[in-house]
Formats: C-alpha cells, sequence, structure tokens
C-alpha cells in the first residue's frame, strides 16, 4: 500500500511589496511557482543558498503569510484561504533562532501550556503533568518548568521549542533550519532526537537548511531551491549519485569530505557572479547568470519542472 500524500502545494507564489506605487509598485518575489508534495511519516528535506526563500516557503505553507498565488492541499483539503485555527494543530513549526522565538518574559511551562490552553488540550489538574511528560520527552528535566528561556543553552532552548511543537500532538511539523544556531556537537543530538521522534510518532517533516550532508541523512527526499525556484527534486541518494541540475552539483561539490586526499582529487565548482537579486530576477532560468553550461535558450525560455527519471524532478534546458 502506498503511502498517503499528507500535504501538496501547487503552483506556489510569495510576493512582497518592496516599494514604488501603482504601475511602478515593486516586489520581491520570494518563492516563485514552485510544485511538490509531502508523503505521510516522510522528511522532505529543502536546501539553497541564504535568500533563495527557503524559510518563506515554509512559513506561506503553514500560512504565516498570505501566499500570493497558487494552492495549499492538505489531506486533500485546499486549505489555501481557510482559517487556518483547526489546522495549527495538525501544522506547527520548529523556528531557526530558539532565544528569538521564545517569549523571556513566561517560564518553560507557561511557553509550553500556552497552546495546551489554546486549543483546550487538557482539562483539571493533567496539564502540569503533560508539561512535564513534554519536557522529559525532549531531553529536559520536569523541574526547567519554572525557569525562564535565558537560563539555558541554545540547544535546550532549541528542545524547549520542540516541546512546544509537539505540545498539540501535530502531524506535519516545518522544521526551520533547527540546528544552524547551535554547536556541531549538539546538532547531532537534536537531529537525532527529531528522527527517534519522527518514528515514535509518525511525524511528516518538511527540513529546511544550508548543509547538504545533514540533509541527506536525515532526508527521504531533497528538494534544491534557487532564487526563489525549485530546480531539483527527488530521492536522497539519487540526488548525492546523480544530481542532474548545475546548481545542484556545485552545492554538492561543496560538502565538505573529511579525507584530505579525496577532497583535493574530486572537482569543485566554483561559481561565479553574485545571486541577482528577487526584485528584479533574470529573464528565462533564473541561474543563467551564473551557469557554466548556459546555452542562448536559457536566457529566453523559463525551464519547465519536468521528471527526468522515475521520481526525479529537474528545471533545466540541458539536464531536459
Amino acid at each position: 500500500m502506498e503511502d498517503k500524500i499528507l500535504l501538496e502545494v501547487q503552483n506556489l507564489k510569495q510576493y512582497f511589496p518592496a516599494g514604488g506605487s501603482f504601475r511602478k509598485r515593486k516586489y520581491v518575489q520570494a518563492v516563485e511557482d514552485v510544485s511538490f508534495f509531502i508523503k505521510e511519516g516522510e522528511t522532505l528535506g529543502l536546501v539553497g543558498e541564504s535568500g533563495c526563500g527557503k524559510t518563506t516557503l515554509g512559513r506561506t505553507i503553514l500560512r504565516l503569510y498570505e501566499p500570493t498565488a497558487g494552492k495549499i492541499i492538505y489531506k486533500g483539503e485546499d486549505i489555501t484561504h481557510v482559517n487556518m485555527l483547526p489546522y495549527r494543530r495538525k501544522m506547527q513549526i520548529i523556528f531557526q533562532d530558539p532565544s528569538a522565538s521564545l517569549d523571556p518574559r513566561m517560564t518553560v511551562g507557561e511557553i509550553i501550556g500556552e497552546a495546551l490552553d489554546i486549543h483546550k488540550l487538557v482539562i483539571g489538574g493533567g496539564r502540569k503533568e503533560r508539561i512535564q511528560q513534554l519536557l522529559t520527552q525532549v531531553g529536559l528535566n520536569s523541574e526547567h518548568a519554572n525557569r525562564y528561556p535565558h537560563e539555558f543553552s541554545g540547544g535546550q532552548q532549541q528542545r524547549i521549542g520542540i516541546a512546544r511543537a509537539l505540545a498539540v500532538e501535530p502531524e506535519f511539523i516545518v522544521c526551520d533550519e533547527p540546528i544552524s544556531a547551535l554547536d556541531v556537537s549538539i546538532q547531532s543530538q537534536i537531529v537525532n532526537m527529531l528522527e527517534d521522534m519522527q518514528n515514535e510518532l509518525r511525524l511528516t517533516y518538511l527540513f529546511i537548511a544550508h548543509d547538504l550532508s545533514v540533509v541527506r541523512h536525515i532526508s527521504n527526499r531533497i528538494g534544491v531551491m534557487y532564487l526563489g525556484n525549485l530546480v531539483e527534486l527527488g530521492k536522497s541518494n539519487e540526488i548525492n549519485d546523480n544530481p542532474l541540475h548545475p546548481y545542484t552539483k556545485t552545492l554538492l561539490s561543496a560538502v565538505p569530505i573529511p579525507d584530505p586526499v579525496k577532497s583535493r582529487q574530486r572537482n569543485r565548482i566554483v561559481l561565479e557572479g553574485d545571486i541577482p537579486s528577487p526584485m528584479n530576477p533574470p529573464s528565462g532560468c533564473r541561474f543563467h547568470t551564473r551557469c557554466p553550461y548556459a546555452l542562448p535558450r536559457c536566457r529566453e525560455e523559463v525551464p519547465k519542472f519536468l521528471e527526468a527519471a522515475p521520481g526525479h524532478f529537474v528545471a533545466c534546458h540541458i539536464a531536459q
């Protein structure tokens, strides 16, 4: 039996106003015509350099930003324009910066308990026990409930953020670079904990990150974004072993290899030039200004996002 599709995104766009008026109004094209699906219980990794629209895409899916165009479908229901309160229980987010996402005036118990109160999940005296259970689940002590966020390390603060997301018993979690602000020694602990919770609670993740080595470890499939576009999508091992898009090949060539001999032998691809502005993206393929293989067609025609091999999609004239 095939896994059911939990979430589907169709031609999603997210533009932000950036000055000007009437016909001369300018927009930041943060997400441009993105489509994909995530099956129940799987992890879809999303990678790309800073400013490519990964975080904006994740927040738009949760309707923290209202989408400019396109559809968001959750369990077969179009939730693009509906009241999101019933779906807040099912769809949660773990933020990148734990210290900025936790209210410094609230104790840890109040932070975690707030969601329980809003959704009326605990009635009577079970509230305290539920908070203690959640803290234990993420590797913290029950007495931590009476402390404030500033009394914890970065890794502990991120565990509090994870406990808050788990409080409402969600089905889908957007992990927005949950380890990028943490020490390397703590990163593996958080990743392992997320994997254990996924198996235990059958969670579905959209895992956003810069680090391709972490993403290919935790993800079933990987999507690669460049300047608001999804340029490649496929199974984790397929993307790693057989990348089709020149940008994906560039990202993979930059992943550090612990063996110095192999590191010196491999062909490192270095991109020239800067990322174009999302306010004024290039015509045709958005990557053509930095692509070492660009053809005249790439400058004029936007490549379609097509299936090049079973389950392996790419938006590139050369790869297709």
